[in-house]
């Protein structure tokens, strides 16, 4: 279902949320799942290993039997493997996303932003914020973390587009999703043949599996770029649409880094990453779901759940609540999330102090909303200075 508001769930998942937080729902292919809307009921099942987050599953909730046909047939990457071999693969890399190693990368990221936003202040006015801005300072910065070429970009970009964009036939989504995988297999043999000191070389010196690196490559290759370029937009039309809170963010920065944590919260713009199918029998608030039986987590209706977040669909910048499920919970939570943090972060902070005559050159209600995506944004967001 779209937001028919940019800014706001569906409004058939908030009545789910208010009238059945645990109901069974329909999906497009006929099938049925639970539908969850409660941040206790998600972070619940997200914690809980009687949940499985395995896709090849029976009743894992995949809309699609081609859908369910492509999983089955692949080898699954690390955010489809469940215990015990999800914590060993997960073990491997998070060394390379820590707090720490995170801010070490701080000075390169504010030279990549301050490299586009010079790009685009010295080319046309208005501009495209997604092309000058939101997309290249996500790719740069996760093709130098894993050893990728730059120069490849238009080609993981254009295919993890068409992957992630539901309206496109699922052989051609298929077809996209191999092609990174061989283009990752290639450049982890030849990382093999000429080894180097990044993240993808790395791995290849503790020996870890080529083809399970390939998946990791590509997983951290799409999921690294598509969310915080989508963030960026979003996060930068909000803030446009709201000069009271941009204006406290401008006069302190100490209010970036709980502005970011609202933006992420307000948008949860990777609302369906963290489905799941019951491996047995459990009990969800108060309702019974069975052994095999699909579970899909509204986690954008979540983080608005008043329970939780007073005031849950205003957006406050100073509310900085840490407790939300953007970058989902428990054992699976987003590998990638301080680095996200820190991107968000410096760009905010870079773009509206450089340009701070900032402001949209169309409506929002004109404005191209990824409806038809797994990870929402927004395909383009003129702006003017």
């Amino acid at each position: 279902m779209e937001r028919t508001c940019p800014y706001a769930p569906p409004a058939e998942h908030v009545q789910l949320q208010r009238d059945a937080p645990v109901a069974r729902v329909t999906l497009p292919d006929g099938s049925w799942a639970w539908a969850l809307s409660r941040l206790d009921d998600i972070r619940a099942v997200l914690t809980d290993p009687r949940f499985s987050s395995d896709r090849r599953r029976e009743g894992y909730p995949l809309v699609t039997a081609e859908m369910r046909a492509a999983f089955s047939a692949d080898r699954p990457s690390m955010i489809g493997l469940d215990p015990p071999e999800h914590g060993v693969a997960r073990r491997a890399v998070v060394g390379e996303f820590t707090v720490r190693r995170m801010n070490a990368l701080r000075p390169r990221i504010q030279q990549i932003v301050d490299e586009c936003i010079d790009a685009m202040l010295a080319g046309p006015c208005p501009a495209d914020l997604v092309s000058a801005l939101s997309m290249p300072v996500p790719s740069l910065v996760i093709c130098e973390l894993l050893g990728v070429p730059y120069a490849d970009h238009e080609f993981f970009q254009s295919r993890s587009a068409t992957l992630l964009r539901r309206s496109i036939p699922t052989v051609e989504r298929r077809a996209a999703a191999t092609e990174v995988r061989e283009y990752m297999a290639g450049l982890i043999a030849e990382k093999t043949r000429t080894p180097t000191d990044d993240l993808l070389g790395r791995q290849i010196a503790r020996g870890t599996d080529p083809e399970e690196l390939a998946g990791l490559g590509f997983l951290l290759l799409i999921a690294g770029h598509e969310t915080t370029a989508n963030m960026i937009s979003l996060g930068t039309m909000a803030l446009l649409e709201r000069p009271a809170a941009l204006a406290a963010l401008k006069d302190d920065p100490a209010v970036t880094p709980r502005a970011v944590e609202e933006l992420l919260r307000y948008f949860t713009i990777a609302e369906f990453a963290t489905n799941r199918v019951a491996r047995e029998d459990v009990e969800v608030g108060g309702v019974l779901i069975r052994a095999g039986e699909g579970v899909i987590t509204l986690a954008n209706t979540a983080n608005r759940d008043p329970a939780a977040f007073a005031h849950g669909d205003t957006l406050d910048i100073g509310r900085g609540a840490r407790h939300h499920v953007a970058f989902g919970f428990g054992p699976h939570q987003c590998l990638g999330q301080n680095l996200a943090r820190i991107e968000l972060q410096i760009v905010f902070d870079t773009l509206f102090a450089r340009v701070p005559g900032l402001a949209l050159a169309a409506s929002v209600e004109d404005l191209p909303f990824k409806d038809d995506a797994g990870v929402y944004g927004l395909y383009s967001l003129p702006v003017t200075w």
